[in-house]
């Protein structure tokens, strides 16, 4: 086997087993197998951040997945990380792997604008944990990725760079928030991408581009330089082609954090080990609540086909009243935009990032530096937060909305009593054109109905592709575990996989 390059793309050559010589493209690789390649000697991390910067090249004109990338700074990290495989310094499961990062991640030395005019130019001084976690393991950054603005968006429509496309179809959205991620990993420019997940901001883009998304317990993945939205809500995960590179990426940036009060130090992190085909008497619920009214046709039977696979599996599939569904949207959106509200105070103007040209005087600043700095989607949503918290309303909403957030993690907790999982859909619909859902602000939060109580109780899911419309539009299965319950997860979205 030996690396080749002709006048298209990177590849390496094999045969198949009647003997002919196969001549595959670099990209066509899961990031597993690349890293196996490049640690055998058959290709290197420079020949593999080439083919991915080809890809850019060709796909990213028309899909926009990227805010940043840099194609010379990326091949000086890809060598001095292949100088260390060829040394033994790295020996990983991942290392050599190109990797796209969100935009809302810090990035020591390279532009984290959120997709916000606000933090156009915002270069930090220190990484992200997870940012960090990824170089420890030998992966190279390839750049940035596009989102909504400060992750406020389910489809990567309110950027201040412009909007995304989805790889099956340029007329439809790719999801959001991390849209460019999902966007970038289907498209093949990168192998794999961290997003965040605030509200399905992981699962629902996955989805929507047929790839696989998953959505950490809370406390799992430090949050330590990720530019909060929600605090209490927000969790990084990975993107990726399929389950065993997700697990992967997730064993990669999984770690204890001291600075991340919320990181939690005893949760168990090895995950390749569930990558085991085998759902032999795994109880799994469906809950009947998820299958009603506004769930596209196609969606709701590609998921009940998957569910049957499943049980032909030996799992035991069967449904149950969940409860709570109603006012998971509601619940949600007020506790997000309150903390949205009070995180997002920070950007004044003053201490970094944009500050309006033309002001008098300090308040006059502050104001036309954040009418000028935020879109508005961001703006909606601050507006909505200071309310809910302002004197008079706090009680009658937010802390409400806290106490609805204890009774949907007490349904959760009376479900994993009887079942392993719980299984449902992603999103109502599979990719909705671009500009319907800016024109309908409350059609869009309602497409979040089946990931965002998952976010109010903390707890893992994961998306893996089950089927395409009749337009050809990806549709997801979602799969959603017990707090810490992720080799569960993992181990039937694989077996789901291999099926």
């Amino acid at each position: 086997m030996a690396c080749i390059d002709d006048e298209r793309q990177m590849g390496y050559e094999n045969r198949n087993g009647q003997g002919e010589q196969v001549t595959m493209s670099i990209l066509d690789c899961t990031a597993v197998e690349l890293s196996e390649k490049i640690k055998a000697g058959t290709c290197t991390a420079m020949e593999a951040m080439e083919a991915v910067f080809e890809r850019i090249g060709e796909k990213e004109e028309e899909h926009h997945c990227y805010i940043t990338a840099d194609r010379k700074s990326a091949l000086k990290r890809a060598a001095a990380v292949q100088a260390k495989i060829e040394k033994g310094e790295l020996t990983g499961a991942l290392a050599g792997v190109p990797v796209a990062v969100k935009d809302n991640l810090c990035t020591k030395g390279v532009l984290t604008s959120c997709a916000s005019k606000i933090l156009s130019d915002f270069v930090p001084t220190y990484s992200a944990t997870a940012v960090e976690n990824l170089e420890k393991a030998g992966m190279v950054m390839i750049g940035k990725t596009n989102m909504d603005e400060f992750a406020m968006g389910s489809t990567t429509e309110t950027s201040y760079y412009g909007v995304t496309k989805n790889p099956a179809n340029p007329a439809h959205v790719p999801g959001g928030s991390s849209g460019g991620s999902a966007a970038a990993v289907a498209l093949s420019e990168c192998f794999m991408a961290l997003g965040s997940d605030t509200g399905g901001s992981i699962r629902q883009p996955a989805s929507y581009c047929g790839v696989v998304g998953l959505k950490p317990t809370y406390g799992m993945v430090s949050r330590y330089g990720l530019v909060a939205y929600a605090s209490s809500l927000d969790q990084i995960g990975p993107l990726a082609k399929n389950v065993t590179d997700a697990a992967q990426l997730l064993q990669a940036v999984a770690s204890y954090d001291e600075k991340d009060s919320t990181s939690a130090p005893e949760a168990e992190r090895d995950f390749p080990e569930a990558l085991k085909e085998d759902v032999k008497g795994m109880r799994i619920g469906i809950p009947k609540d998820y299958f009603g009214e506004g769930l596209d046709a196609e969606v709701k039977n590609a998921v009940l086909a998957a569910a049957k696979k499943l049980g032909e599996a030996g799992a035991v599939v069967e449904e149950f009243d969940l409860g709570m569904v109603q006012y998971a949207i509601p619940a949600y959106y007020t506790i997000a935009t309150a903390e949205a509200s009070s995180n997002l105070e920070r950007f004044d103007g003053i201490k970094y990032g944009y500050r309006t040209k033309d002001f008098q005087g300090l308040h006059n600043m502050y104001k036309k530096t954040r009418s000028e700095g935020f879109g508005a989607e961001v703006k909606r949503r601050i507006m909505l937060g200071s309310f809910v918290l302002s004197s008079g309303y706090y009680d009658a909403y937010y802390l409400k909305a806290l106490r609805t957030k204890t009774l949907i993690k007490r349904a959760f907790d009376e479900a994993f009593s009887k079942y392993d999982l719980i299984l449902g859909p992603v999103a109502p619909s599979t990719a909705p054109k671009l500009g319907e859902s800016l024109s309908d602000p409350l059609k869009m939060y309602l497409g979040d109905i089946y990931t965002i109580a998952v976010n109010l109780a903390g707890l893992p899911a994961i998306s893996v592709p089950c089927g395409k419309d009749k337009n050809g539009l990806p549709i997801g299965l979602q799969l959603i575990g017990d707090c810490f319950a992720e080799k569960k997860l993992i181990r039937a979205a694989y077996t789901y996989e291999k099926i």
